[in-house]
């Protein structure tokens, strides 16, 4: 799997300009490892409800997108300090072609995406029989 590595650079930027939108979605943070015979990448997205997240397979470019609004507030209410990014945010991932992008399990808990990518049975590793001939064969000519 393959990510962007300029994710850093990317998220100091959205510190610095504002909340994400549509056209230009803010980065979410991500691990991604491998767990028996499965892939599972999980994204950082607390805040979001599970309404508010989008996530497309097309070919092998995976894209995860979510928007964080804000919560309904008093009229009276004043803010104090706002530390919690809102907006758009997107990551797109490109899978392995040994990936079963057809099998992708999706579950939100506690702010944390996980998706659980299964290795296709063509790319896990198999034994190949050896066929040992019982005669010896002469070529003549």
């Amino acid at each position: 799997m393959r990510t962007d590595p300029f994710r850093e650079l990317d998220r100091l930027a959205q510190q610095l300009m504002g909340p994400g939108t549509w056209t230009q979605p803010s980065p979410m943070p991500m691990d991604a490892y491998r767990e028996g015979d499965q892939y599972v990448v999980a994204f950082d997205i607390p805040g979001v409800s599970a309404d508010a997240l989008d996530i497309d397979v097309e070919r092998n470019m995976l894209t995860v997108k979510a928007e964080r609004r804000p919560v309904a507030k008093a009229d009276d209410a004043q803010m104090e300090l706002s530390e919690r990014p809102l907006g758009v945010f997107s990551r797109q991932i490109v899978l392995a072609d040994s990936l079963d992008t057809e099998h992708i399990q999706a579950d939100y808990d506690a702010g944390v995406l996980t998706l659980r990518i299964p290795i296709a049975e063509r790319a896990k590793p198999r034994k190949i029989a050896i066929d040992v001939g019982s005669g010896h064969k002469e070529i003549s000519g």
